[in-house]
């Protein structure tokens, strides 16, 4: 199996979700952040399992698959991608890293982010320059800016904090509440690796944070600390 057109064929196979409830965890209504895309109703697992027997699907068969309206197309590509990745020689990786970057456009809402940028722009910017970050996080594309944090859970997940900080600092005050949330759950991965260096940077920025964005940088604090952050934030 080696094409698009198969993949779709599998995928619409596997629908199991009632079309009214595809769509239950994205804001979909005109005006909102997904009001783009579609849903059909297969479950994250059962993508993933139907990615797993398209290891070596081409790369122009992924950019098939990441033009479709359909998110559950563009899901399956990026898993197949980041699979790639992870296996890839030097060379390679950095031929899909590029197609990663040139089709930043199709990457566009808040679970295909997710689950590619750490392991893709993560991984292969990590022992190198780490500027595009900051490119991505002063973009005007939300889900380039999302980018731009998530794809430091790479960099926390091997024990470096700072571009995470860096990174959610450039955030602060960002207006959309998906930035809001994922700086947060950032900062909380952060956090999970070194308890003294979140409390260190909340203890500077708590005060100017959106009140999401903190709630989800405390949320594994006792709750006498996460009481005192959000009564400082308060009194704000």
């Amino acid at each position: 199996m080696n094409s698009a057109r198969e993949v779709q064929s599998l995928l619409r196979q596997s629908i199991t979700t009632p079309q009214e409830r595809a769509a239950y965890f994205f804001k979909t209504e005109a005006g909102s952040y997904a009001e783009h895309d579609q849903f059909i109703g297969v479950k994250v697992p059962t993508i993933r399992a139907i990615a797993q027997k398209f290891p070596a699907l081409s790369l122009n068969e992924i950019q098939t698959l990441l033009k479709s309206p359909i998110n559950e197309e563009r899901f399956l590509a990026l898993c197949i991608l980041t699979d790639q990745y992870k296996k890839a020689d030097t060379h390679t990786k950095e031929i899909l890293y590029q197609f990663y970057l040139d089709n930043l456009n199709h990457i566009n809402n808040w679970n295909l982010v997710d689950a590619s940028a750490h392991l893709i722009i993560g991984a292969h910017i990590f022992k190198g320059n780490k500027d595009l970050l900051c490119t991505l996080a002063q973009s005007t594309a939300l889900w380039e800016r999302r980018i731009a944090i998530v794809a430091t859970w790479y960099f926390i997940r091997n024990n470096d904090l700072e571009w995470t900080f860096n990174i959610a600092s450039m955030l602060l005050n960002d207006t959309h509440d998906l930035i809001h949330k994922a700086v947060g759950w950032m900062l909380r991965e952060a956090g999970k690796r070194n308890e003294n260096a979140l409390v260190e940077y909340l203890n500077q920025y708590a005060h100017l944070m959106p009140r999401t964005m903190l709630r989800y940088a405390i949320e594994k604090f006792s709750e006498t600390t996460r009481k005192k952050y959000l009564e400082q934030k308060n009194r704000t």
